[in-house]
């Protein structure tokens, strides 16, 4: 599948978690970060998707420590926070 599909796919998957809470992390994540990712970037929020949203959330929050697998930018950059829309 091209990248550009792949990508469709991925926010589909990041905005339809099951809580609204996990929907803003994650699918508020993915779109402020998703455009400078590489294939292997996109891939390993691919793989990121299948866990539980309770662990991505604590992974974020820093309450859980974060797998080896997922250390490095995309984790940094989820870390951060300040992607999740907030209501005035």
């Amino acid at each position: 599948m091209d990248h550009a599909t792949r990508l469709k796919r991925l926010r589909f998957r990041a905005w339809h978690r099951g809580t609204k809470e996990a929907d803003l992390l994650i699918g508020g994540f993915f779109d402020t970060h998703h455009a400078g990712w590489s294939a292997d970037e996109a891939a390993l929020f691919e793989v990121m998707l299948e866990e539980q949203d309770v662990d991505i959330m604590a992974w974020a929050m820093g309450t859980l420590p974060v797998p080896e697998v997922y250390a490095g930018t995309l984790i940094t950059e989820l870390k951060t926070l300040n992607y999740v829309p907030i209501a005035k």
